[in-house]
């Protein structure tokens, strides 16, 4: 795969993903469709796993800058 530049000061992203923690479990974050909607007596949001989609996120070398990208 080619290098990402970053769109903010033209260096480097290197290549990563952000940690969802749940129930002690360490998860890659996903992307779903549409808008949460809450559960009320249990927290947190209705989501269907068949739905989701693993977010890469890249990381500039040089200004720190954050883009994330959901690719199935």
């Amino acid at each position: 795969m080619a290098d990402v530049i970053c769109p903010k000061c033209n260096r480097t992203m290197d290549t990563g993903f952000i940690v969802d923690v749940a129930y002690g479990m360490y998860l890659q974050s996903s992307w779903t469709p549409g808008i949460p909607v809450r559960r009320r007596f249990i927290g947190g949001v209705k989501w269907k796993l068949q739905d989701s989609i693993p977010m890469t996120t890249y990381r500039c070398t040089g200004c720190g800058f954050i883009e994330s990208y959901a690719t199935s």
